[in-house]
């Protein structure tokens, strides 16, 4: 089966509805010595309005298809009838989708929760009929407006995508192989380096259903802040992260050493947005199964002066620490709300009781009686 293509920024012409133009026409029936103009109002043009979907990963729709395009309204008629409005185009797009303007590269609408609706373009009015016209001086008036074009514009669409975690690592740092050991996620493993060639999204679920979403991106490489490598093309992935999680490979299979690797990241990150380091952060050292690593570990976090969690993917030592680090950083909410914790009012809500309350039959049968 071929692979779907991913694409994460199209250059898109956008163009809502035009407005129908008003009527001018007059009332003509038989036995009625007195028409007069009764031309109705031309409808509305369609909006073009975007939509946010979790349930889209790319513009790849837009990309082969870069012309949005709203329906016309239709124009007035006799006995003062409205013409219909233009239909609205909308369109589903990927959260954390950035609609920018080409020439200036400003961000001019952002999409970033699911269901949320923009208007990018809206449709011209509609037109007015000759009957808005007529006074006791012009009572036979041909005057009417033509309908309003819609708006026109050409916009760069860029896919930033939504999570909650960035992982960031060189390439064969085993960034695919945790984000696949700690999520339902099944991105491409391999041996050998740029095995990931898209950003990739897993979902770290906890036992009360907690969600925190973790976005894996392509390998970063010296000079990526420049285009290097893969790049920028990706790194704007991470960049609506709230934690970024630096995982390095502990054991040096590729001739590396985990402290140059650490400080060559943020080194890149900073070049990049130097805002994002000031987000909370978690050196994660990986391969920590390895010959070699456990020496590499205690030189690494005495090097960087901070501590690291020490994992591995593959034999899964250490990754219930590290979920728990990560909902311990995130602080997700499960479906509903916490139970104990306070609300944005400082109370805690009511907890269902353990067991349900003895009801005696007296009781019961007033509060039956009430009722009816």
């Amino acid at each position: 089966m071929k692979e779907r293509q991913f694409v994460d920024s199209a250059t898109v012409y956008v163009r809502a509805g035009r407005g129908g133009d008003g009527s001018a026409s007059f009332r003509r029936e038989a036995h009625v010595e007195f028409g007069g103009p009764d031309g109705g109002d031309g409808g509305r043009g369609g909006d073009v309005i975007l939509v946010g979907s979790r349930h889209e990963d790319s513009l790849i729709s837009l990309f082969y298809s870069p012309k949005l395009v709203a329906g016309n309204g239709e124009p007035g008629r006799s006995q003062q009838m409205y013409g219909r409005n233009g239909r609205n185009l909308v369109v589903k797009v990927p959260c954390g989708t950035s609609v920018i303007d080409p020439e200036t590269d400003e961000v001019v609408f952002d999409v970033v929760e699911d269901g949320a609706e923009v208007v990018i373009a809206k449709g011209g009015r509609g037109g007015w009929g000759n009957v808005h016209f007529k006074s006791a001086t012009n009572q036979a008036p041909t005057k009417f407006i033509p309908g309003e074009e819609g708006e026109e514009f050409t916009f760069r669409f860029e896919l930033k995508v939504i999570a909650e975690i960035g992982l960031v690592g060189f390439p064969n740092a085993g960034k695919s192989s945790l984000l696949s050991a700690i999520s339902e996620a099944r991105p491409k493993i391999g041996a050998y380096p740029f095995t990931t060639l898209n950003p990739i999204i897993g979902t770290v679920v906890y036992n009360d259903f907690a969600q925190v979403r973790v976005a894996d991106i392509p390998g970063i490489i010296e000079g990526a802040h420049e285009g290097v490598g893969l790049g920028i093309d990706f790194l704007k992935h991470i960049s609506r992260a709230k934690v970024l999680m630096f995982v390095v490979d502990c054991a040096g299979v590729d001739g590396r050493t985990p402290w140059d690797d650490y400080r060559a990241l943020r080194d890149e990150i900073r070049r990049y947005d130097p805002e994002m380091l000031k987000r909370p952060t978690v050196l994660v050292a990986n391969k920590i199964d390895l010959p070699g690593a456990e020496a590499n570990l205690a030189r690494l976090e005495k090097t960087v002066r901070r501590k690291a969690l020490a994992i591995s993917a593959a034999d899964g030592a250490g990754l219930d620490a590290l979920r728990a680090k990560i909902r311990e950083t995130v602080r997700p909410v499960p479906p509903g709300g916490a139970t104990g914790r306070a609300t944005a009012s400082g109370r805690k809500p009511r907890s269902r009781p353990d067991s349900h309350e003895e009801v005696s039959a007296e009781k019961f049968a007033k509060a039956t009686f009430l009722q009816l």
